[in-house]
């Protein structure tokens, strides 16, 4: 486990975020391999099948990864504030809310999945496979929630390195899954779709024998599930708003793919292979943000203010420097990594995939900025404000698929993510401001507790303190006494 309330935070912040890197990347790489493997053994119509379901996992799949982030961010706060019997009741909380969302998402995705599919416009000639694919994924949702839930967790508790190694198990067995599936059974984007969930059961199966060896803290027994509802509604604030907030992006991202859908095959499998390039681009900044979560949690709950203002400002400096790195990179280097999915015969594919990645590429910055204030905000216990911010997102999204795509094309389509981007950051930026402000006045108000002597001066700042971290409940101070 690692205590990230003391010590350097930047030094902190990129040890716990050099292996979420590496395991965020392994875990695009599930997706990648679909899609490197399908474009390569399949074909180009094979490849447009898969890419063209990717927004309508996000929606289902965002959502269950959403709620269990939520969910840990709760447990990594009593790590934080050392409350070890809190951390069990929230795991056992975090169980039966996931099993419960599990049951629900199943059923709904696989009951609406032609209907939504024909909304999207998704082309005739690829229906059939995309529709294998997507709904194989969602017969195991289970599996993906699983993983996440019980990764989420152990990373709650500072360790970021064991769910990283579970990971590269599973990307490994996908991969020789799919090669065994798609070459040598000849099920097609069939076998794509099980080796995935079978990968995923087996990381998840490897967190739960890790759990029960070496994290007494995550032992969860019968007495931890007592009375679990009276844990439900902190769970809740946390958990189904970050899944809401996904689900509100895909649905933007639905709308473009639709919009994509509208303009053929071509702009379909172009946008596929790019995006796959640009989710590994941006997977180092998505990486630090996820960080900023579990850093602000443990901190608030420790009452460690002004380190978490310190901790966001180092974040900012690394992340965007690296956004402005990366995004000139694929700039020049994107279109020739396009070639491993398509081909260097498939010109107009390539063509597209270069202005998708001139308009994103120059605005990594945005996206940055983005995610370290998303995941500080969550951290800290915000829920609404990044949902309203995912409602941004969709407005921007929406705007790209309905106006720009129809007015300016593919390049039009491609505005979507910066626009998003743009929409969000602006509605973070403000409350973030206030929190800052929050924490600054919460640190004065912690060292006079530590200075004082008088009991009715403690007393009263104390309360202060109460209100301002949670206004209208009660909350254990660390550092500062139960109040």
């Amino acid at each position: 486990m690692r205590d990230l309330t003391k010590g350097n935070p930047i030094k902190l912040i990129l040890i716990f975020t050099l292996p979420l890197f590496i395991g965020n990347l392994f875990q695009q790489l599930y997706n990648f391999s679909d899609v490197l493997i399908v474009g390569q053994t399949l074909g180009l119509n094979a490849l447009a099948a898969v890419g063209s379901t990717g927004s309508l996992n996000f929606l289902i799949i965002g959502f269950a990864s959403g709620l269990t982030a939520g969910l840990s961010i709760v447990t990594a706060q009593r790590f934080g504030a050392q409350d070890f019997r809190g951390v069990r009741r929230s795991f056992a909380a975090s169980i039966i809310i996931s099993l419960l969302v599990t049951v629900a998402l199943t059923a709904i995705s696989l009951i609406f999945l032609d209907p939504i599919m024909h909304l999207m416009s998704t082309p005739a000639d690829i229906y059939a496979n995309a529709r294998t694919f997507i709904s194989i994924i969602f017969l195991g949702i289970f599996a993906s929630v699983a993983f996440n839930l019980l990764s989420n967790e152990i990373r709650a508790l500072g360790d970021s390195k064991t769910p990283l190694w579970f990971l590269i198990i599973g990307t490994l067995v996908n991969l020789v899954l799919e090669l065994l599936f798609i070459l040598v059974f000849h099920w097609g984007v069939a076998g794509a779709g099980w080796a995935t969930i079978i990968s995923q059961v087996v990381s998840s199966v490897l967190c739960v024998i890790y759990i029960y060896r070496h994290i007494p803290m995550l032992q969860v027994r019968l007495v931890d599930f007592k009375h679990v509802t009276k844990e439900f509604t902190a769970h809740f604030k946390m958990g189904f708003p970050m899944a809401f907030q996904s689900s509100i992006i895909a649905i933007g991202a639905i709308f473009m793919q639709s919009a994509l859908n509208g303009l053929g095959t071509t702009a379909v499998a172009a946008t596929t292979a790019a995006s796959k390039i640009d989710q590994l681009a941006t997977m180092p900044m998505m990486s630090i943000g996820i960080t900023m979560a579990t850093f602000a949690a443990q901190n608030i709950g420790a009452g460690e203010y002004e380190r978490i203002i310190k901790g966001v400002r180092q974040a900012l400096i690394v992340s965007v420097t690296f956004s402005i790195i990366v995004g000139a990179l694929i700039i020049i280097f994107g279109q020739q990594m396009v070639t491993m999915f398509v081909g260097s015969q498939d010109v107009e594919v390539l063509k597209l995939s270069q202005v998708y990645f001139n308009i994103v590429g120059s605005s990594y910055s945005l996206l940055a900025i983005l995610f370290i204030i998303r995941y500080t905000l969550q951290g800290l216990g915000q829920s609404v404000v990044p949902t309203i911010a995912g409602v941004s997102e969709l407005v921007m999204r929406s705007f790209s698929a309905i106006v720009l795509a129809g007015m300016f094309g593919y390049a039009g389509a491609s505005f979507s993510e910066p626009l998003a981007w743009l929409g969000s950051t602006l509605v973070l930026i403000g409350s973030y401001l206030a929190a800052n402000k929050r924490l600054h006045k919460l640190q004065r108000m912690r060292e006079m507790v530590e200075t004082t002597a008088d009991p009715v001066v403690k007393e009263q700042v104390q309360t202060q303190m109460r209100r301002t971290l949670n206004p209208g409940r009660k909350q254990k101070l660390a550092g500062v006494g139960e109040v």
